[in-house]
């Protein structure tokens, strides 16, 4: 049985073993220098599983039995252990004090410990030059006596506070060393954390997914041996934070917090990261709550450093709630001044809000001087922080009226965005990574618009549009996995739908539908990225030269005002259309009038408010720019929140040949690919849909070349790989759209749901797609006007021309709508040519039919 030192590294290696073993010795009277060691050892996996009243207890007992035996060092090392204990529940003067004391008693080996205590407890406090000078005496003193583990300790502790001083190199040899001694100790626990510590060097260099991929090994780790670490919470927040998932990162948190058990330092800094979280979720009554009870509880525990932090998070969220007066102003300025003198990475952003108040309150002088500060972010700390400090430098141009320079500034500093974004393996870390370039661009598009400069418009939404779109996420390194997980998420959904018809439990389905959720996810953001940089917007001349007898139209939102900017080859015009929030409404009004005729019962007068509701919608989409439409085919490329509009009920659309595109960039791509006509035809029908399958077989029988999988075969793994490099894929199944998860939309296959997840592991996508389906064209809007949903690793894996709806569709109108659409392409006819024909066809027939009329207004065209 483990006894003496043996015990406390158990202690801090296999917690619950560790537990069973010190409540055997106790249970069995062990006194002295044993039953000291026994409870210091249970008092250790107490207090870091939260007990600390138990805890606390234990180390009295211990302290009491090691003075019985004379032994001094035992007795200042238990005394120690106190200390750090005292500290960790909240009593952080009564814990230094004792720690005071036992490093003014010890020498050698023993000093080095109680110092590398202190430290510890130090650098927790944001005490951070006192804490360093501790722990490099700890070191030194530690590797001297040959005391491996608790020189792995003093290591680690130094490895947080280099990193928050920003010394990169010597926090990652500090991790290194702790890491291999703790591995050669056989330190399990203390070895996962120096795992877990990797996750901090990765977010420093701007790795975000070698930052999540240490946080799962860790906790992974932790998990197996039975422990719990508020610190992984805490530092995986941080990341997802950084990676732009602020909801992700409030449940993470509040997730955490229900896990605590009565630590009080933990509750702290984990009610600071969910203020952090919601503050970026757009919820800053709720972040401002949060931050001042974090600011409280750390002023009562005299952590001066994390209590200026809180109080910036809640200055922060008072200016995000509307606030903008004198006092808000004064104690923003006192914040950041103290934040700066502390070291604290958040110092550029509160000097940045600091400017904002000050220029609002016409305090120039106040303001250049605290955005001179924030702009100092844009050439140091990591990578994903220089887009902030080129706006702080942004915006300090422009308050001198030094628009040149303002202007050069955005520029530079969505270079850095770009260059962070494209740093990222994953498609929904790309797309959300937009975030740190979307007040950048917003710029730039506010002096085009003041200056009435269309050309200048059109460049600056170009500049920082459907950049996630610029290339394919990389294949994971451990597909074989991600494609096991979703299988198995497949077969839960098949048997969750089943227990849904028969009305049986569903609450273990749930629970392993989440966990496989969490699982696919976790992996596909792990990826990273593969070579290549951005590949940029175009230039207004080659977007205009790319038209030829197309007329673009580009939508833009600034400032809660919707522009739209006509370009022809030789012409491009600014018009002001109206409000945003008027377009979204009459979008929403169209889509849920579509919507309720899909149900196949239309109400009388059905197509007349059709026509209505069309022409309301090109009033506040288009308004005067409908105009320079003339016969032109046209290419439309809205803004993020209007990406799901049914765009072939507006007149003007009606009978011409149109199609959407994310960007003009990326349609110009779309459009120099090259086309593979002969390639391989596959047409795909999915269950629930008997009609479709006489439909499929007409489509087919037009291609030389085709693959019908249906009537049972059409299962996820036969479909993708029919679909690999296939030159023109048609899907009829039922679809659904996830807004709350966009990556597990899905269309329905006979063995369960094909994600888009699923469709991202495709080598090559098909040139040309057709997705009869459901809401197959919806995605959901993120930061910026990046667009996660189907669309989002297709056209990146090589789709050029893609047909979805934006709402759900009625089947039975959708299959010969589709059939003409075919006949069209065969002729030779565009994607939006051939859509346009059928749409009149099905318009046409049975003088209107309103359900086949809304059934084909419910079809887009995207791309090229």
């Amino acid at each position: 049985m483990p006894e003496g030192d043996e015990l406390l590294r158990l202690a801090l290696s296999r917690p619950v073993e560790a537990l069973t073993t010190t409540d055997r010795l106790i249970a069995d009277g062990a006194g002295g220098a044993r039953g000291a060691m026994a409870h210091r050892a249970r008092a250790v996996v107490l207090r870091d599983d939260g007990r600390f009243a138990d805890a606390i207890r234990d180390l009295r007992v211990a302290l009491r039995l090691a003075a019985s035996t004379g032994d001094r060092d035992l007795t200042l090392d238990v005394q120690g252990t106190l200390g750090v204990t005292l500290a960790m529940s909240g009593r952080t003067a009564a814990g230094l004090a004792v720690l005071d004391e036992v490093v003014a008693a010890t020498r050698g080996q023993h000093a080095g410990r109680a110092l590398m205590r202190r430290g510890y407890q130090l650098a927790a406090m944001g005490r951070r030059e006192e804490a360093l000078a501790d722990l490099s005496r700890a070191v030194r003193l530690l590797r001297r006596a040959g005391d491996g583990i608790w020189e792995a300790r003093a290591r680690t502790s130094r490895f947080g506070v280099y990193a928050t001083f920003g010394q990169a190199a010597r926090a990652h040899r500090d991790l290194v060393v702790a890491e291999r001694l703790f591995t050669e100790a056989g330190q399990e626990l203390e070895s996962a954390t120096a795992v877990h510590n990797r996750a901090d060097v990765a977010v420093q260099a701007g790795d975000l997914p070698a930052a999540l991929a240490c946080l799962d090994e860790a906790e992974s780790r932790y998990t197996r041996l039975g422990s719990f670490t508020a610190d992984l919470v805490f530092d995986r927040c941080t990341v997802l934070l950084v990676a732009g998932l602020a909801r992700e990162a409030l449940a993470a948190a509040d997730a955490g917090l229900a896990r605590l058990n009565g630590r009080t330092s933990d509750r702290a800094e984990l009610l600071f990261i969910s203020a952090k979280a919601a503050q970026a979720a757009d919820r800053p009554a709720d972040a401002a709550v949060r931050a001042a009870e974090a600011r409280d509880l750390f002023r009562h525990q005299h952590r001066s450093w994390w209590a200026a932090r809180a109080a910036f998070v809640l200055v922060q969220s008072r200016y995000d709630a509307g606030r903008r007066d004198g006092r808000l102003r004064v104690a923003a300025a006192r914040i950041a001044d103290r934040l700066e003198e502390l070291g604290a990475e958040e110092a550029p952003a509160a000097h940045l809000l600091a400017g904002r108040l000050a220029a609002v309150a016409g305090r120039l002088d106040e303001a250049d001087r605290n955005l001179e500060r924030a702009a100092r972010s844009r050439r140091r700390g990591p990578a994903y922080g220089h887009a902030e400090g080129w706006l702080a430098q942004a915006l300090r141009a422009e308050a001198r009226g030094a628009t040149a320079a303002a202007l050069s500034a955005c520029r530079r500093g969505l270079l850095a965005a770009a260059q962070h974004q494209q740093r990222l393996g994953a498609v929904e870390l790309r797309a959300h990574a937009a975030v740190y370039g979307t007040e950048l661009a917003a710029i730039g598009q506010r002096h085009a618009v003041r200056r009435n400069d269309a050309r200048m418009l059109l460049a600056w939404s170009e500049r920082w549009r459907a950049g996630a779109l610029t290339h394919a996420s990389p294949r994971p390194p451990d597909d074989r996995a991600l494609a096991a997980e979703l299988a198995a998420f497949r077969e839960v959904m098949s048997r969750l739908d089943d227990a849904h018809a028969a009305g049986g439990p569903v609450t273990q389905l749930e629970q392993q539908r989440r966990r496989l959720e969490r699982e696919i996810r976790a992996r596909t953001l792990r990826v990273t990225a593969g070579g290549g940089g951005p590949a940029g917007a175009a230039t207004v001349p080659e977007t205009l030269a790319g038209l030829g007898d197309r007329v673009l139209v580009e939508l833009v939102a600034v400032d809660g005002v919707l522009h739209a900017v006509t370009a022809r080859p030789r012409r491009v015009r600014l018009h002001v259309v109206g409000p945003v929030e008027a377009a979204v409404r009459e979008v929403e009004l169209a889509r849920f009038m579509l919507r309720r005729l899909a149900r196949g019962r239309p109400p009388p007068g059905a197509r007349d408010r059709l026509a209505q509701a069309g022409a309301r919608l090109q009033a506040v989409l288009l308004g005067p720019a409908v105009t320079d439409l003339g016969e032109y085919p046209a290419v439309v490329v809205p803004p993020g929140p209007l990406h799901a509009v049914p765009w072939a009920m507006l007149p003007a659309l009606a009978e011409r040949s149109w199609c959407v595109a994310p960007s003009a960039a990326v349609w110009l791509r779309t459009r120099q690919r090259p086309v593979r006509r002969r390639g391989r035809t596959v047409v795909v029908v999915g269950p629930g849909l008997p009609g479709n399958q006489t439909e499929a077989a007409r489509i087919a029988a037009g291609y030389r070349d085709a693959t019908v999988l249906g009537a049972g075969r059409a299962t996820a793994a036969r479909v993708l790989d029919a679909m690999d490099g296939a030159a023109t894929a048609h899907i009829a199944a039922h679809g659904v759209f996830q807004a709350e998860n966009p990556l597990f939309s899905s269309l329905r296959l006979d063995d369960g749901p094909l994600t888009v997840h699923d469709l991202g592991r495709l080598r090559r996508a098909p040139d040309r797609m057709i997705l009869s389906s459901c809401e197959s064209g919806v995605a959901a809007p993120v930061a910026g006007d990046e667009l996660l949903g189907m669309i989002s690793v297709l056209v990146p894996l090589g789709t050029s021309s893609l047909i979805a709806s934006v709402v759900p569709v009625n089947d039975a109108a959708a299959a010969p709508l589709m059939a003409e659409v075919h006949d069209a392409l065969r002729a030779g006819a565009s994607f939006g040519s051939a859509l346009a024909s059928a749409r009149r066809t099905a318009c046409a027939a049975e003088q209107g039919e309103p359900v086949a009329a809304a059934t084909a207004l419910a079809f887009v065209a995207l791309g090229r």
